[in-house]
């Protein structure tokens, strides 16, 4: 998987690809290009075979801005209907690479994350904060509706529907705390934690069955969709194909002997 990113930083290192944006004096706002470099590298990271979990970091003592204002939000006051949804399109477009990119993704949100910055925290798989960490899906406090990359249909699955509503409605930040008990943060750590926090959790992943998360991750996207029927189905099937894997053979193998399983992702 590339590393030689222009938009944001990426270091990859023992399966883990470590990524942020890197605008730090301005709080790491997202522009055009840092919104295209990273679909693309979200797309991309379907085909890539060393990178098995992303931690997705902040920089700077903050997540993310969002939309730059005057990069972003300024130009698209002057644009057409046409270009305005092309511009929506593509960000819409960076959820859904990494909701389809295979690999687990962890948020390690710190300070400031707003904006498109929540919508990347909510599209993660797992999400850690530090305590001064403030999450607000602030759409209409500019003019817009809440409904934006998706918010409305994945913020009710984390955190129910009316949590979500109260969020998108007013616009309001959602502290560390707050976040940790609806559910939306897996755990608050506290700053100078954080990174190695989610390194560990990372570290945690790739050590175990990668193709087996990679599936993991598939089945918890597309099962949104499904019914119960469906969905038991769906996974009877992914189940059956795993089980056809080296990695299930190393595990019971290893619990013969008493050991733990190394596992090679295939």
């Amino acid at each position: 998987m590339r590393s030689d990113v222009e938009h944001f930083q990426c270091q990859i290192s023992d399966g883990i690809a470590f990524i942020n944006l890197n605008r730090p004096d301005r709080k790491n706002p997202l522009t055009f290009d840092s919104y295209a470099e990273l679909r693309d590298w979200f797309r991309d990271l379907v085909y890539a075979d060393d990178v098995h979990a992303v931690v997705f970091g902040s920089n700077g003592g903050n997540f993310s801005s969002g939309g730059d204002v005057h990069d972003i939000i300024g130009p698209l006051t002057k644009m057409s209907m046409k270009e305005l949804l092309q511009f929506t399109r593509m960000t819409g477009d960076l959820v859904k690479a990494m909701i389809h990119c295979g690999k687990p993704i962890i948020a390690a949100i710190d300070g400031i994350c707003v904006g498109a910055g929540a919508i990347i925290a909510m599209a993660s798989d797992l999400r850690i904060a530090s305590p001064t960490a403030k999450v607000a899906f602030l759409f209409n406090r500019v003019g817009l509706a809440g409904c934006d990359m998706g918010a409305c249909a994945i913020l009710p699955r984390i955190i129910g529907q009316g949590r979500a509503a109260e969020l998108l409605y007013l616009g309001r930040s959602m502290g560390a705390d707050e976040g940790e008990r609806w559910g939306f943060f897996n755990t608050v750590v506290q700053a100078d934690e954080l990174e190695t926090a989610a390194a560990d959790m990372a570290k945690r992943i790739v050590a175990g069955p990668t193709f087996a998360n990679s599936i993991t991750k598939t089945m918890l996207a597309q099962e949104w969709s499904m019914t119960i029927d469906q969905a038991i189905e769906a996974e009877a099937q992914a189940q059956a194909l795993c089980m056809q894997g080296n990695d299930f053979t190393r595990a019971y193998d290893a619990f013969v002997a008493k050991e733990k399983p190394v596992f090679g992702g295939d």
